[in-house]
Formats: C-alpha cells, sequence, structure tokens
C-alpha cells in the first residue's frame, strides 16, 4: 500500500511456492527457449526444483515445452517457453489528439491495434470511454475474452505521481484535474491498470520491440505537442522518485520567453514542440498551419517550414548536449510527430550535440529515429504488463 493508500495493482507478496513459479516464470520472460538446466542457473534454483516448478506450469497452462528447432547431432533438447496464449495484455495511448489500444499475447506478439481521433486534453470522460471501446473491438477483433487479460498500460501525455495516481501538471490537460487515469480505466476494463507517462513508455516500447532491443542505456525523446524523455538506464526503465524523471520540455531556454503551459516561462516546449514550431510558421505566413501541414510542408521541401524544424531541433540539441554528458546513453531515439521529418530533425540534433556535449559522450551516442513510429507508446503500455507479467502469473497460478 502506497503511503496515500493507492494499492498497487501489480504488487506480490510471495509464499516460498509462489516465489519459486515466479522466478521461474521471470526467467522464461527474460529467456524463452531456456533448457531446465538453463533455468536452473538462470534462477538459482538446483536442477529438481525447477523441473519440478516446471512440470506445475504446464499443468497449469503457463508453460510450454518443444524441440529445439536448430540442426544440431543427437537428441535435440527439450525447451520451455510461457505458453503464449496463456494470458494476454492490453495497451491504451491517450495522447493529446488521439487514443489508440493494442493487445498481445505473452510472447509479445500484437494481435490487433486500433487508433481513433479524440479530443483528450478537453474531455476526459469521453476519450475513456472511447478507450473501453476500442479495447473492446480490438479483444473481439482478437478472439480474446476479457477475462483472459492480466492487466492494461496506459500512456498519458502528462507528468504523473507514481505513487498516488495523480496527475501532476494541470496546465497540461486542462481538463484532467481531480481525474485519477488509472481508476478510471480500471472501472471501465475490469483489469489492474497501471498509467506512465507517454515518453516513458515510448522508451520502454522501442527497447522491448523497437530499436532499443538490447540496448541497456538508452534515451527517447519524444517531440510532439509536448516534449518528453525517457530513460532506460542500465537495461531497466528509470522515472525518478514519484515518475517525473525526463520533462524535457519544462526545462528553462528562454528566460523572457513565452508562458508555458506549466505556469513557468521560457520552457522548451514554448520554442521547440511540434505546436510551437507550427505556430511560428502560421504567425510568419499570416495563414493557419496545422502540425499536419507543417510535417507536409517540410516533406515538399518548403524552405521556411524546414527551417523552422531546423531550428527548432538546434534548441532540442542543445538541451539534449547536456543530458549526453549526464546519462551517457549509446543510442538516442527520436519519436512523436517531429521524427516524421527525418534528417531535418536529426541532423540538428546530431550537430547540437556534437558541439556541446563533451567529446566522449557525443562520440558514445548514435542518434535515429525510433523503429515503431506512433506505436511506440501503445507498445510501451504493452510492454509494462508483459514485463509484470511473471509476479501476476505466479501469484495467480496456485
Amino acid at each position: 500500500m502506497s503511503a496515500n493508500n493507492r494499492p498497487d495493482p501489480f504488487s506480490r507478496r510471495f509464499n516460498g511456492r509462489e516465489e519459486n513459479r515466479f522466478r521461474v516464470l521471470r526467467a522464461l520472460y527474460a529467456h524463452p527457449g531456456s533448457t531446465r538446466t538453463e533455468l536452473a542457473e538462470h534462477t538459482g534454483l538446483s536442477r529438481p526444483t525447477v523441473s519440478t516448478v516446471a512440470d506445475e506450469l504446464m499443468q497449469s497452462g503457463l508453460v510450454t515445452q518443444h524441440e529445439d528447432s536448430q540442426p544440431r547431432t543427437g537428441r535435440p533438447p527439450v525447451l520451455l517457453s510461457l505458453a503464449p496464449g496463456a494470458a494476454f495484455a492490453v495497451g491504451v495511448d491517450m495522447g493529446h489528439a488521439h487514443v489508440q489500444v493494442a493487445v498481445s499475447n505473452l510472447s509479445g506478439e500484437i494481435l490487433g491495434d486500433r487508433r481513433a481521433d479524440a479530443d483528450v486534453d478537453h474531455d476526459p470522460v469521453a476519450s475513456l470511454d472511447l478507450a473501453r471501446d476500442l479495447v473492446h473491438d480490438v479483444l473481439e477483433q482478437a478472439g480474446v475474452t476479457s477475462d483472459r487479460v492480466i492487466g492494461a498500460g496506459m500512456a498519458l501525455s502528462a507528468p504523473l505521481d507514481r505513487t498516488s495516481g495523480a496527475i501532476l501538471a494541470e496546465g497540461i490537460l486542462p481538463n484532467w484535474s481531480g481525474v485519477q487515469p488509472a481508476v478510471e480505466m480500471q472501472a471501465r476494463l475490469g483489469v489492474p491498470v497501471e498509467v506512465r507517462n507517454d515518453a516513458n513508455l515510448g522508451a520502454l516500447g522501442e527497447h522491448t520491440f523497437g530499436a532499443g532491443r538490447g540496448v541497456d542505456d538508452m534515451l527517447y525523446v519524444r517531440l510532439s505537442a509536448g516534449i518528453g524523455l525517457g530513460l532506460v538506464l542500465d537495461g531497466h526503465p528509470y522515472s525518478g522518485t514519484s515518475g517525473i524523471a525526463g520533462e524535457l520540455g519544462h526545462l528553462r531556454v528562454k528566460p523572457d520567453g513565452l508562458i508555458c503551459r506549466c505556469g513557468n516561462r521560457g520552457c522548451l516546449e514554448t520554442v521547440a514542440s511540434s505546436a510551437a514550431v507550427a505556430r511560428l510558421l502560421a504567425s510568419s505566413r499570416d495563414e493557419p498551419i496545422s502540425v499536419e501541414r507543417l510535417l507536409d510542408l517540410v516533406a515538399r521541401g518548403d524552405r521556411g517550414a524546414i527551417r523552422a524544424v531546423s531550428e527548432a531541433a538546434q534548441a532540442i540539441g542543445e538541451v539534449l548536449a547536456s543530458v549526453a554528458n549526464l546519462f551517457n546513453p549509446q543510442l538516442l531515439l527520436v519519436g512523436g510527430d517531429l521524427a516524421a521529418t527525418g534528417d531535418t530533425v536529426l541532423a540538428p540534433l546530431r550537430t547540437a550535440i556534437e558541439q556541446y556535449a563533451i567529446a566522449p559522450a557525443a562520440g558514445a551516442v548514435t542518434v535515429s529515429t525510433g523503429a515503431l513510429g506512433d506505436k511506440a507508446e501503445v507498445l510501451g503500455a504493452v510492454a509494462l504488463i508483459l514485463g509484470a507479467s511473471p509476479a501476476i502469473l505466479a501469484a495467480g497460478s496456485t
């Protein structure tokens, strides 16, 4: 129980048998296709204990065994993996102007996804209802009943206090004051729900399914209406004491700049978010320019639009140079709206990092766009539940 009396739906206290099941399930999640001997090494359990636990998990339908398909002499070893269809995870991405959902089996195979436009910022009730309807549609599409769903991860475009579940910056989601997103979504879906900031889940999505697989130290910067930073450090997602780490867009870069929606003045978001760049171009041209129109102009080679995005990327890159000094990442992935401009945003980012980060940090980091595009956050929400699945299944398979 948290200090604010909010139960964590994924926290588990194990007895001895459950602890052994948890160790085996966790090892199979991290190392699918393991032999019993390998599981003993991964878990620290004796081989007889591993065999007993594995047999119990196979009888309960959580684990399946199969032969090694690699050509070899002699009898192929028997391998164990999580049974893909034993349980399912749901992901929900609540952007500022869209809702996207996906469902996955235990092996990480995405069985279906849906996306719809929504005024998430100003209509939380309708947006949450839409998310519920999309989840039901995707589960039906995948042939999955809700009783087989072990949980739902949810990405939200705002800082969140992970302890209380509260949205911490009311200016960012104007009409969400007092809304408890996890509680509201759980009431609609009837399964445990965990909510994280969208950039954090974008990082987790790329680390689990995308360009960050196998990279222990990586950053994911989301360049959309807001600017957020997701961190994976030493192979683990990092969100700080209460979930606020990575609020890159609210670093002060222009002391005499515009007042930000967070209440401060001159935040990076006021000069370099996709919305800010579109507003700048609209002002210079004296015509309405949406983010979609901005991206189209860049794609068509419009010099003004390219200049606007490049200067925004320069400002972002100068801030990221300090981040590179602090965390020394191997990989920096760019997602969100402006990632669609490719080298128009990447080239200035790289140049600024090379210019302002110390040489060892600049030389160590590779800057590229993510592999998942606009699905990074929803797949990160799925990955959040998959990562918790060993604990959930261990406690539920008695």
